[in-house]
């Protein structure tokens, strides 16, 4: 499979040049060292990342992408498909959580439908990336064609360069589709790997019998995945569209040197695809938080993640990445701002 999503050559790791000297920069604060804990290597990606000792953020993006899934009608979720269409109107309307948080914050956010099984019609605050009107139910096929992943590979990535073209140097990827735990679920057992009963959780808040049908049917769809295990055919027999635009978008962002913040346990089961396709990938991103869906730590461990929060949530969204924007935003500025030793006029330790 190829797509235009799939960066032209190998992802380079970033280089290591400049970070003696945004050390000594980072230690010359008026603070003791190591004082900002996570935030000075944070401070030191950002640095690593846009080849300079004063990185600046600017025009961060938030993309939230919608899909709906075949298997949701199978009953992996404990809510009707027709709240992935519900709630995008939520969004459209200003009314969700994202919302709420992107204009507190100042993201600069978009809507995407990449395969909502509802007609929106021509909407002014929607982008419309449909591939199809919802995956088919991987219990039975492949979720999705090899052309129809395609395509929204490079769907996403047209989104994350139309970004950078607007002069953001951060994107972050939210998403909304009723049965994606599910999906990212399957994912993260074939991916991560991880035993697939510990990849699984109560999603949107199914009770136990719930639980335990999920758990049951995604052994069964697990059972029948047939060719090979790379990770592109994983994505098209498990995968949402939704994912797979993330996916794409990740790429095309690492590729454009932004840094690409990821939110929970969905978003990661896509930065997870890109990081099987491109090892370096992780160098361009920050860990927003520690999902309280149990298959994120594991997601976590497969990358080396660290994550720079952990409050429980579950939401998706792209909420823990929004939360998570002020602390990246302080981390550049107290390199940028923050006084010297020398410029202060402070005394260093003796």
């Amino acid at each position: 499979m190829h797509s235009t999503a799939l960066p032209r050559a190998d992802l380079a790791r970033l280089d290591t040049g400049l970070d003696a000297a945004l050390q000594r920069k980072i230690d010359a604060k008026t603070k003791p060292p190591g004082a900002l804990g996570r935030l000075e290597a944070l401070a030191l990606q950002l640095g690593r990342l846009q080849g300079s000792l004063s990185p600046r953020i600017r025009r961060p993006q938030l993309l939230v992408f919608a899909g709906d899934h075949g298997a949701a009608r199978a009953g992996v979720s404990a809510y009707p498909q027709d709240v992935t269409w519900q709630m995008v109107e939520n969004f459209l309307a200003g009314g969700a959580a994202i919302n709420v948080f992107a204009r507190q914050l100042g993201w600069e956010l978009q809507v995407v439908d990449a395969g909502v099984a509802h007609d929106f019609g021509a909407r002014p605050d929607l982008v419309d990336a449909k591939v199809a009107h919802g995956t088919a139910n991987y219990l039975e096929a492949p979720a999705m064609s090899a052309d129809q992943c395609a395509t929204a590979l490079a769907r996403g990535a047209a989104l994350a360069r139309q970004a950078a073209d607007r002069g953001g140097n951060l994107l972050a990827c939210g998403e909304m589709g009723i049965g994606n735990t599910a999906a990212a679920s399957l994912l993260t057992h074939f991916l991560a790997p991880a035993p697939l009963a510990d990849c699984v959780g109560r999603g949107t808040g199914l009770d136990d019998l719930g639980l335990a049908r999920k758990k049951e049917l995604l052994a069964t769809a697990a059972s029948r995945h047939q060719g090979a295990n790379d990770p592109l055919s994983i994505l098209a027999r498990f995968g949402g569209f939704e994912i797979a635009m993330m996916v794409g978008a990740m790429l095309a962002a690492a590729e454009a040197r932004m840094l690409i913040v990821v939110d929970g346990f969905i978003v990661t089961a896509a930065a997870l695809v890109a990081a099987r396709l491109q090892p370096a990938l992780t160098d361009y991103c920050v860990f927003a938080h520690r999902s309280g869906e149990p298959g994120h730590q594991l997601q976590l461990e497969a990358l080396d993640a660290r994550p720079l929060l952990d409050l429980g949530l579950r939401l998706g969204e792209g909420t823990g990445a929004a939360l998570a924007l002020p602390l990246i935003q302080a981390a550049a500025n107290f390199l940028d701002q923050m006084a010297s030793f020398e410029s202060a006029g402070v005394a260093e330790k003796i």
